[in-house]
């Protein structure tokens, strides 16, 4: 997901670098969305991890 969220912010910046401005607002927004998503999901997973993870070993 962070993969995509980086393909769309060079998408945005591609675009509006060549002047396409409306373009380049919806990647930029679709960019930001979705690293909001990777990291909500990420700090969940985090989160789980550590509630659920390996003790260490006595």
């Amino acid at each position: 997901m962070l993969r995509w969220a980086l393909a769309f912010l060079i998408i945005a910046l591609i675009a509006a670098l060549f002047g396409f401005g409306g373009i380049a607002a919806t990647a930029a927004s679709i960019a930001q969305l979705l690293f909001y998503i990777f990291l909500v999901l990420f700090l969940v997973a985090l989160i789980f991890g550590l509630i659920s993870g390996r003790k260490p070993p006595v």
